[in-house]
């Protein structure tokens, strides 16, 4: 934008220089003739006048010598006189004094009588102005001007307007960089308010300044902003409200777990009220913790606790479950709580839509390009058309409900979700299970350089 501002500024002012500049130039240049051709008609007229007596007597010719010789010199315009027997005194372009030239149309012309300018095509210029009162005819005063004679000090009045050009150029320039760094500085101020927001700071604010309608801008993003904290303040109040909630019938299916009779069933009923228990914290404390909270987990280390963890079921349905999962910590932008919920939509949803005895893969690995990959796949009958069913549509007894858990966990940390059948990379008419891969971006250690981590794992 600053670019383009003094892109423009230049073109500008440059056009109406050049349309102001132009006639000035042609101007001046008409101006220096004509001031050159007075200074020359008055001096042929002084000339004229101061020998018109001498030419009435006899010792005209050495009059009329010391009179064109006294104003003749180097530098000035070139004065002669042309007698009536067409014998030239002084100065001539292309003669001599006491030469005898033929005598031009435009000294005929003076001889009537007239005084007059005329042009040559040299592009001098010739002032002819008759004497009066010669014994033997009239005479003629002849003033030459050479071409740069003519136009002397015209160079100076260019160079001098180009200056001036040149410097209120230059001063729309430095006006248009002002004028430019303060829009795209507010601008610029704007966007980073808008970065800060978008990373979850709700208590940016942008500053009012710049132009009126940039200000505005501010003022409504500021108004935006303190909304969507009021908003946002209002359902994590509400989802911990309604937690907390749920304590009271947690609390009172404890009690009545303890009340059977069957003390493994007992046992079994109060872990599970136990699990539902940490549940409830785990999403109060999710909904009051700062947004600004920067989330980290160690993917390795929450892929080997779930798997543990649904070990048991999966050797209570006769099923083979291999985990691999590097040694080293590899950490993602996520809640080790929201990681380890995607994690157990899809074990679940393999355990709830495979037949029993169905094997299953849990892996995680580091791409080349510094990314963090799990994947769970099964040797199941795979997606109906291929792919996932949609978030509220069944497919196969399954809402996708799990399914969009993960792809949102993925996706809220910058990552991306695919799902496929395993049997379409070989044979596109076969199934032999389904893939869900999450893809997470990796986060470096704390006091680690800030250099992209490397993907050793």
């Amino acid at each position: 934008m600053r670019r383009s501002l003094l892109l423009l500024t230049a073109a500008t002012t440059a056009l109406v220089l050049t349309a102001l500049l132009v006639p000035l130039t042609l101007l001046t240049r008409t101006h220096a003739a004509d001031r050159a051709t007075a200074e020359a008609t008055a001096r042929a007229q002084w000339v004229a006048h101061a020998l018109g007596p001498a030419l009435a007597t006899a010792d005209e010719h050495e009059t009329a010598e010391q009179t064109v010789e006294s104003v003749n010199g180097d530098g000035l315009p070139a004065t002669s006189l042309i007698l009536a027997n067409d014998q030239v005194i002084g100065a001539h372009v292309g003669a001599h004094a006491h030469d005898t030239t033929t005598v031009t149309d435009p000294v005929r012309l003076a001889r009537t009588g007239r005084a007059f300018t005329y042009e040559t095509s040299s592009g001098s210029r010739l002032v002819l102005v008759p004497v009066q009162g010669a014994k033997d005819g009239t005479a003629v005063v002849q003033v030459t001007l050479t071409e740069k004679q003519l136009y002397a000090g015209t160079l100076a009045s260019w160079l001098v307007l180009a200056g001036i050009g040149v410097g209120l150029v230059l001063l729309g320039l430095l006006l248009a960089d002002r004028l430019g760094a303060r829009l795209v500085g507010a601008t610029r101020r704007l966007a980073r308010t808008a970065d800060r927001l978008a990373a979850g700071d709700l208590t940016a604010r942008a500053e009012l300044a710049g132009p009126p309608e940039l200000r505005l801008v501010a003022g409504e993003l500021n108004r935006l902003a303190a909304r969507i904290d009021e908003l946002l303040t209002a359902e994590r109040e509400n989802a911990a409200d309604l937690a907390h909630r749920l304590r009271t019938p947690v609390a009172a299916l404890r009690l009545d777990a303890e009340t059977l009779r069957d003390p493994e069933g007992a046992r079994r009923i109060a872990a599970d009220v136990a699990a539902l228990e940490r549940s409830v914290d785990d999403v109060i404390r999710k909904a009051r913790r700062p947004l600004r909270e920067a989330p980290r987990a160690d993917l390795a280390a929450v892929t080997r606790e779930r798997a543990a963890f649904w070990a048991p079921l999966a050797e209570d349905q006769s099923r083979a479950a291999r985990t691999t999962a590097p040694p080293e910590e590899i950490l993602v932008p996520v809640p080790a709580d929201e990681l380890a919920a995607a994690l157990d939509a899809l074990i679940g949803n393999v355990l709830d839509h495979t037949p029993q005895g169905t094997p299953f893969t849990i892996e995680v690995r580091c791409t080349p390009g510094g990314e963090a990959e799990l994947t769970v796949t099964d040797e199941g009958p795979g997606f109906p058309d291929g792919t996932a069913p949609d978030r509220g549509t069944s497919g196969a007894g399954s809402t996708g409900l799990g399914l969009d858990i993960a792809r949102r966990t993925a996706e809220e940390a910058n990552g991306r979700f695919d799902t496929s059948n395993r049997g379409a990379e070989v044979a596109p008419q076969r199934t032999t299970g389904a893939r869900v891969t999450l893809t997470f971006p990796r986060v470096l250690p704390e006091g680690t350089p800030s250099a992209p981590p490397a993907p050793t794992c």
